[in-house]
């Protein structure tokens, strides 16, 4: 059974960095995408960066240019890189994953395989 399992969430000030990780178990597909997700109170689930097996990376504008999603070779593991943080960056932060490659890399009805999420707090 295929496991996503989050880490690395926390508190930190404003224009702070954190990494989150997402252990992936049971899983070994040719091809595949995995994503990022993020969920703050009062707002829609949003999704914030995606990668596949093809090399490709999304990212939502929101976070362009501060955030970087990248994964291992085994696929095991997927890692989010939060660099400038700010108080909107606040949420819970799901990890997701797929078994192809995706149309829409930061929609959430791409994904089938969900994490249990990280809380990051970002504090002005």
């Amino acid at each position: 059974q295929v496991q996503l399992v989050e880490s690395g969430g926390g508190s930190v000030q404003s224009v702070g960095s954190l990494r989150l990780s997402c252990r992936i178990s049971a899983y070994t597909p040719s091809r595949y995408s995995m994503a990022w997700f993020r969920l703050a109170p009062g707002k829609e689930r949003e999704g914030v960066a995606g990668i596949d097996t093809e090399g490709g990376t999304s990212y939502a504008d929101s976070v362009k240019g501060r955030f970087t999603i990248s994964h291992d070779n085994d696929k095991n593991w997927l890692y989010l890189q939060m660099n400038s943080l700010k108080p909107e960056d606040t949420a819970i932060y799901y990890c997701a994953a797929t078994g192809f490659v995706v149309q829409h890399p930061l929609k959430a009805h791409e994904y089938n395989y969900w994490g249990q999420g990280t809380q990051v707090t970002v504090s002005s």
